[in-house]
């Protein structure tokens, strides 16, 4: 009875808000020709490759823009989203202690939700649309406590509607931050300790969480964010379910 009136409380409050170049082959060498050179043969055929970091930079400076306007087309957003990831991958496996630092010197305080392509099941019920999240979603992040913190919040100004809070940990060798959220607040008055079991279904239930979310809790594991990046304007995940998400610094 407690978690229906929870999930018709959260589910109002979330409706009320309302949101070749192709590559010349090398010729063959001819009786009249110089010398066949190996080198000079692999040179000719060798495409150039533009480094991981510059890669970074350009899709960064895209969702930079996006997560400042909103006026990016979404997908160009879309595809700088997947460049990001991919080049951060590449740039993670040269130095995974250092780029899972990098994150967690940068993380904590408030983000905005700006973008977001949606779980993998929401991608199929769009027909493959993405778009700017509607609605005023913060989420944040303290490395600092012990344990450390989450939260995950929709409002309306400053005014929450419903928030989840809970804790979190960061595994460094797969750039994967595992948490699970335990309590919910309802308008910024009812506060609810639940399981974990209870807060993923009510999320699934409500939208504002990932079905995935609710199948890891019944099998024991936690939810997840395999992490992209985090810098003093811009954060990027990929969740659980699938879907890849932008933040913007707010806090």
């Amino acid at each position: 009875m407690k978690r229906s009136f929870i999930v018709l409380a959260v589910a109002s409050c979330a409706l009320s808000t309302t949101a070749f170049t192709t590559v010349p082959h090398a010729r063959p060498p001819t009786l009249c020709s110089k010398p066949f050179s190996t080198t000079s043969y692999l040179s000719s055929t060798a495409t150039t490759t533009t480094p991981p970091e510059t890669e970074i930079t350009e899709a960064k400076a895209i969702l930079s823009r996006a997560a400042e306007t909103k006026l990016e087309d979404p997908d160009k957003v879309m595809s700088a989203l997947e460049s990001l990831e991919k080049h951060c991958k590449a740039k993670f496996k040269q130095d995974p202690a250092t780029f899972s630092k990098d994150i967690l010197d940068n993380i904590s305080g408030e983000w905005r939700l700006i973008f977001t392509t949606g779980t993998k099941e929401r991608q199929k019920k769009a027909g493959g649309r993405v778009n700017y999240f509607p609605l005023k979603a913060i989420q944040k992040f303290d490395a600092m406590s012990q344990p450390k913190v989450i939260e995950n919040g929709i409002y309306a100004w400053d005014w929450p509607l419903v928030r989840f809070s809970g804790d979190w940990d960061f595994d460094e060798r797969r750039r994967k931050l595992e948490f699970d959220f335990d309590l919910i607040e309802v308008l910024g008055l009812i506060k609810i300790k639940l399981g974990r079991k209870d807060v993923a279904k009510i999320g699934a239930t409500t939208g504002l969480g990932s079905a995935n979310n609710e199948k890891l809790a019944d099998s024991g594991r936690r939810a997840f964010f395999d992490w992209i990046s985090a810098d003093e304007e811009i954060a990027t995940a990929r969740g659980g379910g699938g879907g890849l998400a932008l933040w913007k610094r707010v806090g």
